[in-house]
């Protein structure tokens, strides 16, 4: 046969060709390299407890992308061991969970490979995908048995009624059972993706749960309060309607209220301010005013009960009102001792001496009994101290003697706390003759105190008081002679 030279070119582009698509055939699509050597591909095992319906040759996907096959599967002592056959050009990460699905009704199943990081090293020849992170579907032939157990279940005669119900009950939802469906598989998808909350919040319920047992006395106290108020808001039905019907009424009242007070407002409540943070530091004592004004309330009635039938215009409290003038003495213990006391005369502004100068006799004293050394502690309940220093430290109340004057040098007295003296440099008031001085003379007794501190008596600064003396002669002038 003769072939001419066009003849032999094209049979030699039609071997290459044929070459060529079996090349591109055995390589690509049959994938001979990987068939016999393994080329492109490397093996991971998987610990199953069952095929369920695994076949060799199957498919393996990845984030729903195929990534390689089934290679082989082997029984093993406790279930059966697959080999996959994955593609060495994707990385797939070691924290992976496979899951065995079918890929249609009839069957056809694959394994698909879901990570759970995605942050761990990827797989490695040879490595192993554990039995705990693997899921196998349930026999077929165990769910149509159940099936076909549960239509027995049901009476031939009773089948068409459970249809027809059927029927009645979800005609015409399928775009909202579609929905319900959707949604949940929503919720699925994201109950999975958040697993480990999920899972952390349930372990943890466990002692609130244990809470409202141990509380469950509470609650039930809770329950039955809300009870008795639920029985009090029917029986007084008539009022909650009127308080809702009106409220809104009065809603309004208190807003043009307030809108007519908007300039004043403002300025009274930041007035307040520095009021309430005093009141919060002194609330004991507010509480206990609060406590004694009532008790105080009734002595006030009390004090009017003898008069309460009385029909005279000069009805009033059953009191006496005596005044006693300098009785008892003013105190002087704990201010200045008398030689260190500047005369009333003098007008200059020495500076204050160091310590603080108060009435500094006993606590528990009939006298000057709401001087400053009996001021509540506010921090310390039940402690009295003339200053706040005392006050908010350890340091106890020391009287410098139980009476009212200075009783020998003052400075000889040991007390554990500072004794008032003039302060240094100040000139001795009495070092020179001292100017003349007013002093308040009682008439009635004669007396009267002297810059030093002593009551002097002098009887003839003025008349004889008469005996027989009334308010209308004490207005009129004093005889002559």
């Amino acid at each position: 046969m003769l072939l001419t030279r066009r003849i032999r070119i094209q049979l030699a582009i039609f071997g290459a060709v044929a070459v060529i698509g079996l090349l591109v055939l055995s390589l690509g699509y049959m994938g001979l390299p990987n068939l016999f050597f393994g080329i492109g591909h490397y093996t991971v095992k998987l610990e199953l407890p069952e095929t369920g319906g695994l076949y060799k040759s199957g498919n393996v996907t990845y984030r729903g992308v195929e990534v390689g096959r089934v290679k082989d599967l082997r029984l093993t002592g406790n279930g059966v061991e697959a080999v996959l056959s994955l593609r060495s050009d994707i990385k797939i990460p070691s924290d992976v969970d496979a899951e065995v699905h079918s890929q249609s009704a009839v069957g056809e199943q694959y394994v698909a490979l879901l990570p759970r990081g995605g942050d761990a090293h990827p797989l490695r020849e040879g490595d192993i995908i554990a039995r705990e992170n693997i899921s196998v579907p349930p026999d077929i032939n165990v769910l149509l048995n159940e099936t076909i157990s549960g239509l027995q279940a049901i009476p031939r005669d009773e089948l068409k009624t459970v249809i027809d119900e059927g029927y009645i009950a979800f005609g015409g939802l399928g775009p909202d059972l579609a929905r319900f469906v959707k949604g949940a598989n929503s919720l699925a998808i994201d109950a999975r993706k958040n697993l480990a909350s999920i899972t952390a919040l349930i372990d943890k319920s466990k002692p609130v749960l244990d809470t409202q047992t141990d509380t469950s006395d509470s609650v039930q106290a809770w329950a039955a309060h809300l009870a008795d108020i639920t029985q009090q808001l029917k029986a007084n039905d008539t009022a909650v309607r009127g308080v809702l019907q009106q409220g809104s009424s009065a809603a309004d009242e208190s807003t043009r209220l307030f809108d007519r007070l908007q300039p004043s407002l403002p300025v009274a409540m930041n007035n307040l301010a520095p009021i309430t943070r005093l009141l919060m530091d002194y609330y004991p004592a507010v509480e206990e005013l609060l406590t004694i004004v009532p008790q105080a309330t009734s002595w006030n009635a009390g004090a009017s009960v003898p008069d309460l039938h009385i029909k005279s215009p000069y009805r009033g409290i059953w009191a006496w009102f005596n005044l006693n003038m300098n009785l008892p003495p003013a105190c002087t213990t704990g201010y200045l001792p008398a030689s260190q006391i500047r005369t009333p005369s003098m007008v200059d502004t020495p500076p204050r001496p160091v310590e603080d100068l108060y009435c500094r006799i006993p606590q528990d004293s009939d006298f000057n009994v709401r001087g400053v050394r009996n001021t509540p502690c506010m921090k310390k309940p039940g402690k009295r101290a003339p200053t706040a220093k005392m006050c908010n430290s350890d340091l106890e109340y020391v009287p410098l003697n139980e009476g009212f004057n200075w009783k020998g040098d003052p400075n000889a007295t040991v007390t554990g706390q500072g004794i008032p003296e003039a302060p240094p440099g100040m000139p001795d008031p009495w070092a020179t003759p001292p100017p003349t001085a007013a002093a308040a003379y009682d008439p009635t007794t004669r007396t009267y105190m002297g810059p030093d501190g002593n009551l002097y008596s002098q009887t003839d600064l003025t008349h004889s008081v008469r005996e027989d003396q009334t308010w209308q002669t004490m207005l009129l002038p004093p005889p002559n002679g």
